[in-house]
């Protein structure tokens, strides 16, 4: 996979080493010279010294071949710039963008960015949920914010655990598509029983959220 990574920070070369390790084709994209040299020496991938919201620095990048660009720089319509350009103009079927202002997601979905991640966010979710951090491992907003994917880390004496799932009161707007557990990863079926340690993937409406969140943890 081609990858543009558009950014300066930390955030940028945390995903780029993972991203290396995962074998895919890594281009980052940093306005600043000396950043460019540190991470080019530190992960091993090409830097290209730019500013992405000029079309050309993004091509330069290999646009027209990326299969992913991801805008994660500090400044929120520098991000809808880079998705919009990277979409429109070279086509690239799956754009990222970090969204500083939560209050900004909307217009991000509404230009067809594919994915408007908003980390403020998901943090005043956890907050006004209650939830931990090893309760809820990530959240996904698809259908224009109206469904989301969670990643659920299933505790040790969860209200759930060791029961069937034909046994779980699961509201109707709401299931779990896959269990991980000890590496495998289990199609849940009526008779499969909930495990505490298992990582549940969660597609629910906004709606049922909170009761999808009581029924599996109890808080």
């Amino acid at each position: 996979m081609k990858v543009i990574v558009a950014g300066s920070g930390k955030i940028v070369y945390y995903l780029a080493r993972q991203f290396t390790k995962k074998r895919y084709k890594i281009m980052i994209v940093t306005p600043y010279p000396e950043e460019a040299s540190d991470l080019s020496q530190r992960i091993g991938v090409p830097v290209l010294v730019g500013d992405a919201t000029d079309p050309q620095v993004l091509e330069d990048a290999g646009a027209y071949q990326a299969e992913a660009v991801l805008a994660l720089t500090p400044y929120d319509e520098d991000n809808l710039a880079v998705c919009q350009i990277a979409g429109q103009m070279y086509n690239v079927p799956r754009t990222i963008a970090l969204v500083n202002d939560p209050e900004n997601e909307d217009i991000f979905r509404k230009l067809n960015v594919s994915a408007a991640i908003s980390a403020t966010r998901i943090l005043s979710i956890l907050l006004e949920e209650q939830a931990g951090f090893e309760e809820i491992g990530k959240m996904i907003s698809v259908a224009e914010g109206n469904v989301s994917v969670l990643e659920v880390v299933l505790r040790e004496g969860a209200p759930t655990a060791g029961v069937l799932i034909s046994a779980i009161d699961f509201p109707e707007e709401a299931l779990i598509g896959g269990i991980i557990r000890g590496g495998t990863v289990v199609i849940p079926k009526g008779g499969t029983k909930l495990q505490g340690g298992d990582r549940l993937i969660v597609i629910a409406t906004q709606e049922s959220l909170d009761q999808v969140m009581h029924v599996l943890t109890g808080e």
